[in-house]
This record gives structure tokens, C-alpha cells and sequence, in this order.
């Protein structure tokens, strides 16, 4: 997963990002609610770990804001203040988790995947997706390319149903077994790797660019549309 954590205890932070990059996630740091903000509007994280006591904007701010521009990943709240009253302040704002320090790092990390799963990747009901020339019908089950049809297998559906409605996020292996497959565990196996691999080389049959991009370490998006190098 892309996990930004915004904690402006250098000490703390460094030792989060270390071990979740351990466990081979993405991390990036932001060391105050404006970097924070910047950065969560940038839409590009699977996860945002906020702490509620950051220097410029405070984290309940910072959290109003993301909301406000419909940046809807989802954040655990990171915090010393463990009253109910503060839990459900950071809730209300539209915190997805609370967690108090000190804290256990399992328990962060079970946090963390458990957000994950959850995570809505659109909000709003769809009958068709788009990405630049790529359209999806979802009610007749029908895939296009520069208007030509793709005959897709149920899986390969279901998997570009899932990058589509990501909308350039990114969509881990993880998200895709749980969410296709229904495992809650990693099966050990090249499933997602070979259904993917086919997809891929029927969007791209006869064309020029490939739509999706493997992110290495983290998952598979949507290549932004337009000319590829």
C-alpha cells in the first residue's frame, strides 16, 4: 500500500515509516499539516495516518479540509488525546479510526490493513466507467476501446471494474484477492499476476500505449491517459 503518515515527532515518524517499508509498503512522511494536506489532496495514498497534534494546520483540520475536496482515503487518527470526547471529535470530522498512543505497532499495522479492506473506491453509484478512450458498461457487461469491443472473462472484468473505479489510484494485490477472489489470506500463487497479464494484452491488442501501470511494491493503476513514452 501508498501510506502517507503525517506526525511531526521525527523520532516516531521515522520509526513507523521503517517498519512498514518493512513489510514492503510504500511510505511517505509529512512533517506538518500543511505537507499533509498537500499531500493528501494529491489523492495518492491508500491510507493516511494523521496525527491530531501537527504544527501549521492541526490534524482535525487537516482532516476537515481532505473531506471538503472529497478526498475520501481513508485516515487513522494518531493521537495522545484519548478522551471520548476527542475520539469522537476526530470521528466526526470524518476520521475512519482512532488509535491513542503509546500504541502496539501490530496493532497499527492491523489497523492499517483492515482500513484497507474497507476502503470505498467510489462513493457514487456508476451503470458506466471511463478512462480516456476506454469505456465500461456495467449493466451489459460490455468493454470498449476506441469504440471497438473487448471480449473480457468474468475475472478480467471484474479486476478493470476495479482499476477504473480507483480513478488512477492505486489497487493492491491484496484489495484485488479480497475483493474478486474473496481471500483473506495470500494464496501464494500467480492468480492475480496471470489474470492481469491477460486483461492487459486484450486492452492492448493492436494498440498503441498500455492503460495499466504496475506500480513496483504496490499494485496496478490506471496509466493517466494520454501518450506514453
Amino acid at each position: 500500500m501508498r501510506i502517507l503518515i503525517a506526525e511531526d515527532d521525527a523520532e516516531m515518524a521515522t520509526f513507523i515509516a521503517v517498519r512498514l517499508r518493512e513489510l514492503g509498503h510504500l511510505v511517505t512522511i509529512a512533517a506538518d499539516g500543511a505537507a499533509a494536506l498537500r499531500l493528501g489532496e494529491a489523492n495518492a495514498h491508500d491510507v493516511i495516518v494523521l496525527d491530531r497534534l501537527l504544527p501549521v494546520h492541526d490534524g482535525l483540520a487537516v482532516l476537515r479540509a481532505l473531506r471538503s475536496s472529497r478526498v475520501m482515503v481513508p485516515v487513522l487518527l494518531l493521537t495522545a488525546l484519548g478522551r471520548i470526547e476527542d475520539r469522537v471529535d476526530g470521528l466526526d470530522a470524518g476520521a475512519d479510526d482512532y488509535l491513542v498512543k503509546p500504541f502496539a505497532f501490530a496493532e497499527l499495522t492491523a489497523r492499517i490493513q483492515a482500513l484497507s479492506r474497507r476502503a470505498p473506491i467510489s462513493d457514487a453509484p456508476h451503470t458506466t466507467l471511463a478512462w480516456g478512450p476506454l469505456q465500461m458498461d456495467l449493466i451489459r457487461r460490455r468493454v470498449t476501446r476506441d469504440d471497438i469491443s473487448i471480449l473480457l472473462q468474468p475475472r478480467e472484468f471484474e479486476l478493470l471494474e476495479q482499476l477504473l473505479r480507483a480513478e488512477g489510484r492505486i489497487v493492491t494485490r491484496t484489495m484485488l484477492l479480497e475483493r474478486i477472489w474473496e481471500y483473506h489470506f495470500d494464496p501464494q500463487t500467480n492468480i492475480v499476476e496471470s489474470h492481469m497479464s491477460r486483461l492487459r494484452t486484450k486492452l492492448n491488442e493492436n494498440r498503441d500505449g498500455d492503460m495499466i501501470e504496475t506500480v513496483r511494491g504496490a499494485g496496478y493503476r490506471m496509466r493517466p491517459p494520454g501518450p506514453v513514452a
